[in-house]
């Protein structure tokens, strides 16, 4: 199916089906209930999952498949954001438009960047693209505000021209970003006793792009031009030994890597129209190197999984604080209710970042493979008790 061997389209529908049923899977425990905190099935949280897949996926390409690992990336995420916000003061605020103009905007800078990054490997390619990513910063921070909004960011005035479809909307607002009439923000709610569950329009068109870019990134794994990219991390200078000019490949991991991070942040802009220098702040770069060996490095699945794990953290870990941690241990003594809430509190809350440093510590040193190779361990586990179980009982011949 889709010119996919049944490996693949297995885990391409699987992907499909968890992104479709996300409101009722991310939403297990019902409203109102203590353990409501835990629910993740909010439109911006689930927007984010999807969306940060994208970036993780596409750098996968290149620091999965070639092994150069790009400290910058966040630079393309937000040339994707501010190309996408000037199409909306400019043109429309269809998404499209603003869709094809990031990308290609991130693909043209991804280009200049690495044709001078890739001149050099290992950690200097590494510190080359931390510094090209960390001037862009600087120039959309401070030095190219009329362009970039400066601290403040890009926004959208009533005052622009939006040729196609008009400054203002009908009730005299700015209008939002939108697709054919429907806007990203609508929403639906489905109510099922105690449990809420919103389906929003604006989620499940960055689910659509996000499985468009899986199933795109599952071709380029299996394509000649994929295996070239794992010989170049395999041993890249025993190709160019052979005669096999290695860069043309790299350039072009680098540029389609930069296309997706610029995808990303025009779908970022299109949920939120608004772009700032801090989507190109070195942090964000680190945070997409996170996600992918966290979930798993080469891998497909690997860092949509890392992205959904980080974003889950960032966002609901990151709200529980003393007052929630009293109400889940009111039913113990008063001094040991103390004693509990002084040990967890510094790992959530503000503290989710220390969290996240143990989860990122243990899974390098236990699971070189991320979160991908626990699942594997596990199904191979229960693979193995499945086998010892059906396998006949040798028999016993009596001696003679």
């Amino acid at each position: 199916m889709f010119g996919l061997d049944k490996k693949d389209t297995m885990l391409l529908l699987l992907v499909a089906a968890l992104t479709a049923l996300a409101p009722f899977l991310l939403n297990p425990f019902p409203e109102g209930s203590a353990m409501a905190q835990f629910n993740a099935g909010y439109p911006d949280l689930m927007q984010r999952f999807v969306i940060f897949g994208i970036f993780a996926i596409g750098f996968n390409i290149l620091f999965g498949l070639t092994g150069y690992l790009s400290f910058g990336h966040a630079a393309f995420l937000g040339v994707g954001s501010y190309a996408a916000v000037w199409m909306f003061k400019l043109l429309s605020m269809n998404v499209l438009p603003a869709i094809v103009l990031a990308v290609v905007m991130s693909g043209i800078f991804a280009l200049l960047i690495g044709y001078v990054s890739l001149r050099r490997s290992g950690i200097y390619f590494s510190i080359l693209t931390l510094a090209f990513a960390q001037m862009m910063f600087a120039l959309a921070y401070s030095v190219l505000t009329p362009i970039t909004g400066g601290e403040t960011g890009l926004q959208l005035a009533l005052d622009d021209p939006r040729i196609l479809d008009g400054a203002v909307a009908a009730n005299g607002n700015i209008p939002v970003p939108g697709l054919f009439g429907m806007e990203m923000r609508d929403s639906v709610q489905l109510e099922l006793g105690a449990w809420v569950f919103t389906f929003n329009f604006g989620y499940y068109f960055s689910a659509l792009v996000m499985l468009i870019s899986f199933y795109i990134a599952i071709r380029i794994f299996r394509s000649p031009f994929g295996m070239m990219l794992r010989a170049i991390k395999a041993n890249q200078q025993r190709l160019n030994y052979t005669g096999l000019n290695t860069r043309p490949y790299t350039l072009a991991a680098f540029v389609i890597s930069g296309m997706y991070a610029g995808l990303a942040g025009a779908l970022m802009a299109s949920m939120d129209p608004l772009a700032g220098a801090e989507r190109m702040f070195w942090t964000a770069s680190g945070e997409v190197v996170l996600m992918t060996i966290l979930g798993g490095v080469g891998t497909l699945i690997g860092p949509i999984l890392g992205a959904g794990a980080i974003k889950y953290m960032e966002n609901i870990i990151s709200k529980i604080n003393s007052d929630i941690l009293h109400s889940w241990f009111a039913f113990l003594p008063d001094g040991l209710e103390d004693l509990l809430v002084t040990l967890v509190y510094p790992f959530i809350g503000k503290g989710w970042h220390l969290t996240l440093g143990i989860i990122f510590m243990l899974v390098v040193i236990f699971l070189p493979g991320g979160l991908v190779e626990g699942g594997q361990r596990i199904a191979r586990l229960f693979k193995s008790k499945k086998t010892d179980r059906s396998a006949p009982k040798p028999q016993i011949e009596p001696g003679e």
